[in-house]
């Protein structure tokens, strides 16, 4: 496995062999980042493909947030995997006395707080892309308004792969803010996906004419 991965360079094919690969990282919280780094990928195309001068203010302020958003999204997938690891290692830890169970409790508590907080960051980013594509419809190329709704779907689908994440390492962690921290991921991807099946439901109509 790659311990220090730099994302911005690994080819797609090279993170899908290791997504793949008997390792304990990358897995779900590197792939919602990557559905993420996918919607952004998706609004800027569309954005660079809009030469539209009277709002041209507006176009350039979101294909340059999408860019940053993805830069944050791979970030946040190179996140995952580190913390994620350090929750893999914190399980071997030796159980056989009480010292050493308590020892590993703590281990593990710490790694899985730690390895939320890429998740976490992607339903955050999720969140802000469903924003950027609400703001590009309605002057978006019309030749390109079903890759806004694409970029929906991929923010959609990384905010509830980020929330499954999320809620692998804090159900059920007796720690202080882990309960609270669960419930704002739910209800932060629950808006995620009420605003992308809005902005797909436009896109539809739109489509239909």
């Amino acid at each position: 496995m790659d311990t220090d991965p730099d994302l911005p360079r690994q080819s797609m094919g090279q993170f899908l062999d290791e997504l793949a690969a008997r390792l304990s990282a990358p897995g779900a919280g590197a792939a919602a980042a990557i559905e993420a780094a996918l919607a952004a990928s998706l609004v800027a195309m569309v954005g660079r493909f809009t030469p539209d001068e009277e709002h041209a203010d507006l176009v350039g302020a979101v294909v340059a947030e999408a860019d940053r958003h993805r830069a944050a999204a791979l970030e946040a997938a190179a996140d995952d995997e580190t913390a994620f690891s350090a929750v893999a290692e914190a399980m071997k830890l030796p159980r056989g006395s009480d010292e050493e169970k308590e020892a590993r409790r703590r281990a593990m508590a710490e790694a899985q707080l730690a390895a939320a907080r890429p998740p976490r960051a992607v339903l955050a980013i999720a969140g802000e892309l469903v924003q950027l594509a609400e703001r590009i419809l309605p002057v978006a190329n019309r030749n390109l308004v079903s890759d806004v709704a694409a970029a929906t779907a991929a923010a959609r689908a990384a905010a509830t792969t980020a929330l499954l994440a999320v809620e692998t390492n804090l159900v059920g962690l007796d720690e202080p803010g882990a309960a609270d921290d669960l419930t704002a991921a739910a209800g932060a991807a629950a808006e995620v996906a009420r605003r992308a099946d809005a902005v797909e439901a436009d896109v539809r109509t739109a489509i239909r004419g």
